[in-house]
């Protein structure tokens, strides 16, 4: 039976939402016109970038709109006057007037094309070459999810600390091939001096740490952490960096390294580092650095050194001068453990977790606008472009002082913001992922992640260039882009910084390692097998692959 109550509420909630489209689009437009006219770089700002497609769909209506009420209008009196062929022509354009604008108006931003499984590019990079190691328990996680009386998934009691402490010795050991997590980290540290042209030694007393983790959601511009108090106020919801698998970490360095206290340090430049993570972290490692902006209530405010951060760009001559900061400049080794998350650019993972190692924001007024070089539908799409991550991941005092690459994937996040929702793709089942990855290969752990995200939720990582810095990263000494890569700014350039490629299948999750020991990312979820003498590849045994690998 018809229902004329529900047909007017229907009706009317379409009108509503019409006037309301219109509205937002002439905001938009306004807002766009009144901020960028008066200075012009600003149309690349994030809030500007996301004004921009409704101001200009908003135009290419209005526009359509008018030329098509025009042109039924003008064949109306050329009918009138016995036209027709002249009045057929009019109808005709009015009709492509409306076209063009539904047209334009309804797309939705463009998605990358599915890529090509196993061509790997770039030579992989660690102890055991382009090893990704994937760490996956469902019991560390017990949060109910959002909801009245669930809490916050950050709160010790959602989170089992003896299960993260196990995780991250799971990574370590499985990434170095060690039965214990002390000859584990021992062959790491090892490796990376020989590897930097030092003696090849492990860690010595006195050396110092930086942990970046990501705190986006507590960024100094938000307003969600109160600097009077360090209270967050907002995106409690919201996840970043975990402080359980911060702790985890912490643990391992201490008690089973042996580094110091006062030689760790922990944070993120441009974000605070709130109460609710300081109170987890602090009382067990007190006298760790936990760095920030401020510095307020015995938090180490964030210091510039005179290193200078060099990008391989023409246009960022004119900005000013990016420099290390000190906390970076001064480390023997840094770790860089972000979590898990999607972006406008498509994926946050270990590359962009350095957008928040500087003293300044990504786009502060200024300094060059870092998010110019990155992908996305609203930043730089497409292949074959500058990244600016490119020179981050290979300056000698970031990317290049790495020891390890770690992301945090307990329950993993949708965009920037982290908001958080459980995994559908197979093994999670609708859980959250429950999830740690760890590498020495910077770009190979960021492909690994890149194809997690892809297949969990294709709206947000599959946009046009997600990949490109990979790219560029991995065939840094001769890049698609045609960059000559100089992050010392001393005429040096880089070699390949890692290996990418992208799995077989989402189901297999097999990489070429996987399926022909010796070359490509080698993704491993249990320990790897016993190493023989003769086996260079780490298979398991000894066979022709060992021999190519000699």
């Amino acid at each position: 039976m018809f229902n004329s109550d529900k047909y007017q509420r229907s009706s009317g909630g379409r009108r509503l939402a019409k006037w309301l489209l219109t509205a937002g689009g002439l905001v938009s437009l306004l807002w766009f016109l009144i901020r960028v006219i008066p200075k012009p770089s600003r149309a690349a700002y994030p809030c500007q970038r996301i004004a921009f497609p409704l101001a200009s769909g908003f135009v290419i209506w209005l526009l359509g709109t008018l030329g098509s009420v025009a042109g039924f209008r003008k064949a109306k009196s050329l009918l009138q006057k016995s036209h027709y062929l002249l009045a057929a022509v009019f109808i005709i354009a009015a009709v492509a007037c409306i076209w063009i604008a539904l047209s334009f108006t309804g797309q939705s931003g463009a998605l990358a094309e599915n890529p090509s499984p196993n061509q790997p590019i770039g030579l992989a990079k660690g102890l055991n070459p382009g090893r990704v190691v994937w760490v996956h328990d469902p019991n560390a996680t017990s949060w109910a999810g959002p909801g009245a009386g669930n809490g916050y998934w950050w709160q010790p009691e959602h989170t089992d600390q003896n299960a993260v402490d196990k995780m991250i010795s799971n990574a370590i050991q499985w990434l170095t091939g060690k039965a214990d997590d002390s000859n584990a980290w021992d062959a790491l540290f090892r490796h990376f001096n020989q590897s930097a042209g030092k003696s090849g030694t492990g860690y010595k007393s006195g050396e110092k740490i930086m942990v970046k983790v990501n705190l986006s959601t507590c960024n100094r511009r938000l307003g969600s952490v109160d600097p009077c108090t360090y209270n967050k106020l907002m995106y409690l919801d919201k996840v970043d960096t975990s402080p359980q698998m911060i702790v985890g970490l912490l643990r391992h360095l201490v008690y089973k390294v042996g580094v110091r206290q006062s030689d760790i340090s922990v944070g993120d430049t441009v974000a605070f580092f709130p109460n609710h993570y300081w109170n987890i972290c602090h009382a067990e490692f007190p006298d760790v650095c936990y760095i920030d902006p401020c510095g307020y209530f015995g938090r180490t405010p964030v210091n510039s050194s005179d290193i200078i951060q060099h990008w391989s760009h023409g246009e960022t001559t004119s900005y000013e001068t990016d420099y290390i900061s000190r906390c970076f400049a001064e480390a023997n080794y840094i770790i860089n453990f972000p979590c898990l998350k999607g972006h406008a650019a498509g994926i946050t993972l270990c590359g962009k977790n350095h957008y928040g190692s500087y003293i300044r924001l990504p786009d502060d007024s200024g300094y060059y606008n870092l998010h110019y070089t990155i992908a996305g539908n609203s930043y730089e799409p497409n292949m074959g472009h500058y990244r600016a991550l490119v020179d981050i991941m290979g300056h000698s005092d970031m990317g290049q002082k790495t020891l390890l690459y770690l992301i945090d994937g307990l329950y993993g996040g949708y965009k920037w913001d982290g908001t958080i929702y459980k995994f559908h793709m197979a093994p999670f089942n609708d859980d959250w992922p429950s999830s740690l990855f760890a590498s020495q290969d910077p770009v190979a752990i960021d492909s690994v992640g890149l194809d997690f995200l892809w297949e969990e939720w294709p709206h947000v990582a599959r946009v046009p260039g997600v990949d490109d810095y990979l790219h560029e990263a991995a065939l840094a000494n001769n890049p698609p882009s045609g960059t000559f890569y100089d992050p010392d700014g001393n005429g040096i350039g880089l070699d390949s910084l890692g290996v990418h490629e992208h799995w077989n299948n989402a189901a297999d999750k097999q990489y070429s390692r996987n399926l022909l020991p010796g070359c490509g990312i080698e993704l491993i979820s249990a320990p790897p097998a016993e190493l023989t003498p003769g086996d260079l590849d780490h298979s398991g045994k000894v066979d022709m692959f060992d021999l190519s690998a000699l």
